[in-house]
Formats: structure tokens, sequence, C-alpha cells
């Protein structure tokens, strides 16, 4: 199946889809050296394989693959962002010129929690190589190939049923301590109550996110800012967000509160502002102490 999805407004496909990728060998999502964007999906008909092409300036193809195919045909212009809109946004002078370069990047919308709330959960209070390490190892093992002519390698993510029947020695395996395992196996359990959350308003979706233990509000911005396309969803929790924002922003760090501050004026954007300021390379907050090792749960 092919979609030809032809916007109004600028369209960058690469920029608009780069935060569905979950490290640079996510089984999930591949970028091939054609400039097309691959990405699998499991939606309630089944699994299907995108292969998504810039076309002209506002427009782009998609190819699709899979019994989910006709479902996702339906749901790519959410996905490119067609629903975010950005009317009224004047950003903060620091990323007026990566406004104005990027102009086609969108908050994409996936609408699946799942995808978006396993690898979040993944990446708690750990080095982001190792969560995307595990993620890579759990998809390889437990996920299913992607269905039509996907790059080799690419997986579709478990249902939730598979992802609740993951053995405790395959989390170890993976490298992920009991903690995050136990969130991941709750979130499962409950995946359809959680999966109804987008169809919610932004403030209930994410308290309902956050009823399951082991989910915060670090985890459920960045859920939102997937899987709702939620453009003000501020990850707040995280250990270098908070001050690379007060760096680009005043030249000093700061904390989660000082952040929140310094976005304020520019809600219900202040995500967008966050993307922004990580696109073109800003200067990141000088580091202060020893860089903490990677660790390797698998020798415990």
């Amino acid at each position: 199946m092919v979609v030809r999805h032809r916007s109004s407004r600028p369209l960058d496909v690469a920029l608009t889809l780069a935060p569905l990728a979950r490290g640079p060998w996510d089984p999930a999502f591949r970028r091939t050296p054609d400039d097309a964007v691959w990405r699998t999906s499991l939606l309630a008909s089944g699994p299907v394989t995108q292969r998504v092409v810039q076309d002209g300036a506002r427009c782009a193809v998609v190819q699709l693959w899979g019994p989910g195919a006709r479902e996702a045909a339906d749901a790519v212009p959410a996905l490119l962002g067609e629903d975010d809109d950005a009317t009224g946004f004047a950003p903060p002078p620091q990323v007026r010129d990566a406004h104005r370069r990027a102009v086609g990047m969108r908050m994409p919308r996936t609408g699946r929690v799942m995808e978006s709330l396993v690898p979040s959960v993944l990446e708690q209070r750990v080095q982001t190589v190792t969560a995307h390490r595990a993620w890579r190892w759990l998809l390889q093992r437990h996920g299913t190939p992607a269905p039509g002519p996907a790059p080799a390698g690419m997986r579709v993510v478990p249902s939730a049923r598979a992802w609740a029947a993951v053995p405790v020695w395959d989390w170890h395996r993976a490298g992920v301590d009991p903690g995050r395992a136990r969130t991941v196996t709750a979130c499962a359990r409950v995946a359809g109550r959680l999966e109804e959350a987008t169809t919610m308003a932004p403030v209930e979706a994410r308290a309902r996110l956050e009823k399951v233990p082991g989910v915060g509000v670090w985890t459920s911005a960045e859920v939102a800012q997937r899987a709702f396309g939620d453009p003000d969803a501020v990850s707040v929790g995280d250990f270098h967000l908070a001050a690379a924002v007060g760096w680009a922003l005043t030249g000093e760090r700061t904390d989660d509160a000082g952040m929140l501050r310094l976005l304020a004026p520019y809600a219900p954007h202040r995500h967008r502002v966050v993307r922004l300021l990580s696109l073109r390379g800003h200067p990141r907050a000088p580091g202060r102490g020893p860089r903490l090792p990677v660790p390797d749960y698998r020798a415990f």
C-alpha cells in the first residue's frame, strides 16, 4: 500500500520522526542511505512496516506492508505532525535561527502508548547507551520480524501480553534491573487502559500513566511527546536537561524549577523549545564531577 501525504505547510520528515528512534541501532527504526525512514509498529489490526520518504518541501510518500497497513495509513497525517499547531509560537532569541531552518519540524503523534512507554521506562535512571542496548536486545529476543522488505534485522515491538511474559532471566540478560522490569510488566498488565490515554486531554492522559507504580512525571512526558504529540511536555527530572536548558538560555546552569521558570513564557510549546535547543549544537553546560560508570546488571 502507498499513501502520498501532502501538507499545506513545510514538512521535514527526518526531523519530525527523529524522536521515535531509540538509539542508532533501534530494531524498530532505521534511516537508510537513500534518506528513507523505516519504522515498525504494532497496531490493533496487526504489525506494520512503514517506509517514509520526503517528496518535496511539503510532501511525503509512505509505503506500508503488513496486516496493520490500512490502520497505519489512516494515521499517517498524525504521525507526520499534521495535528501539530504552532500558531502563536514565538521562539526565544537563542533558537530563532534554528526555528527558521527547521520550519518543517513537527511533533509526531504515534497514538501507541506502549511503544513509547517501554523504552522510556528502560531509560529511567541509567545512561542512555545502556537503555538503548537493552531495548535492542529485548526486541531482537521477543519482537517479531518486520513485515515486507524491511532492512535486515528490523523487528516489531512485542505485544503487551509478550512484555508481561518476559522471564526474569531475560531482563537480566538485557541488563535491566528488577525495578524497571517490574514497571514494564505492570504497564503491560494494564496496557488496554493505558492505550486509551491517546483519546484523553493531555493532563488526564499523563495522570492515567502515572497511576502505574514506577511511572513518574519524566516517563509520562517522554510518552506524551511521542504518543500524544504534545509540544508542551517537558521531561522534568532528566539528569542533564535542566542544566542544558539553563546554559543555553542564560549562560548559567539551573535545576528543574529554574528550567520550568525559563520555559514558562513559551507554554504551550515548551517541549518545542527544548527540541529546537537540541537541534543545532547549542553549547552544553560544562560537566561537574566524574563521569558515571555504565552499570552492567548482567554481571550481578
